[in-house]
């Protein structure tokens, strides 16, 4: 039997949302469970940039149905992009170290403490059954040569045993010989690959579209980041990164790798992340048509 495709947006609270897909002043507080409405599954996003309270986690649970699932993105020093010191919780400010830039410096007992706190925080969706995974979204910097997977491994156990994703964003990972390696580490540690919809380039930033793993049964995962090359490579925005309007045929394209991947997974998550307007919620409300999962008492929206 084909494992379950759920499909999201990378956030529900994205500003190009708030302006263009939300009902017109809509208040904050009733987003999250219209969004809940017409989709089973999103990422956290918030979680990237400050750990979240565990009393707002619990709203999150009580304002959305049973079955509903959110990944939780890891804090930006967890999946190594730099991190200003006030962004981590007040008690382990004052052990962290910090560059002469105001960087603060990841050690293995500062990540342990990092992730630790983030589980705790994040624990009303597990009790809830609402936990998918914790979502690491590697900084392109984080490349081989300079850097290997084991590095990873101290929050890879930190984040278990719940399960954990990883996109790499380092086009070398899975260049050559090299691919076999990434994947058999990410297979023994029992980390989702991540897969992506991305802009056709070969820029060493920018993950190659045509290829999707499963490297955990339980969950294959993937991220739909649109196709625009220049935006993605130059934009100084999140709007200007990930511009892109999927066309009819690429929805389809894109429908065809979930379902392989359904083939081979319990789980297969597939998250829009061309967060420009309201690009990324309409899309992925057509991708679920397409799919047959338009939610009951809403028009069925056609391809």
């Amino acid at each position: 039997m084909a494992g379950t495709i759920r499909v999201g947006t990378s956030s529900w609270a994205d500003p190009g949302f708030v302006k263009e897909w939300y009902p017109p002043k809509m208040a904050a507080r009733e987003r999250l469970p219209w969004y809940a409405e017409r989709f089973e599954y999103v990422e956290l996003n918030s979680s990237f940039y400050a750990v979240p309270d565990r009393t707002t986690v619990h709203k999150w649970v009580e304002e959305t149905p049973a079955g509903f699932v959110f990944d939780v993105k890891v804090h930006r020093l967890l999946s190594r992009h730099s991190a200003q010191l006030e962004s981590l919780p007040p008690e382990l400010r004052d052990e962290a170290e910090t560059t002469g830039r105001g960087r603060v410096t990841l050690k293995p007992s500062l990540e342990t403490a990092l992730a630790q706190r983030l589980v705790e925080e994040t624990a009303p969706l597990a009790e809830a059954g609402k936990l998918g995974a914790y979502l690491v979204q590697l900084t392109p910097a984080f490349g081989p040569g300079r850097h290997e997977l084991d590095e990873l491994a101290g929050l890879v156990a930190a984040l278990k045993p719940h399960r954990v994703a990883v996109e790499l964003r380092h086009r070398g990972w899975l260049r050559d010989k090299r691919r076999e390696a990434t994947l058999g580490w990410l297979s023994e540690h029992e980390v989702a690959f991540v897969g992506v919809d991305a802009p056709p380039d070969d820029h060493f930033s920018i993950m190659p579209s045509d290829f999707d793993a499963v490297t955990d049964d339980a969950l294959a995962y993937l991220r739909l980041h649109g196709r625009n090359t220049d935006g993605y490579l130059k934009g100084k925005s999140v709007a200007e990164r990930f511009a892109w309007r999927y066309e009819d045929e690429e929805l389809e394209e894109i429908a065809g790798r979930a379902q392989a991947l359904a083939e081979q997974a319990g789980e297969v998550h597939v998250a829009f992340n061309n967060n420009r307007g309201d690009d990324a919620p309409t899309a992925a409300q057509r991708f679920r048509a397409l799919l047959g999962q338009a939610p009951a008492g809403e028009e069925q929206l056609r391809l």
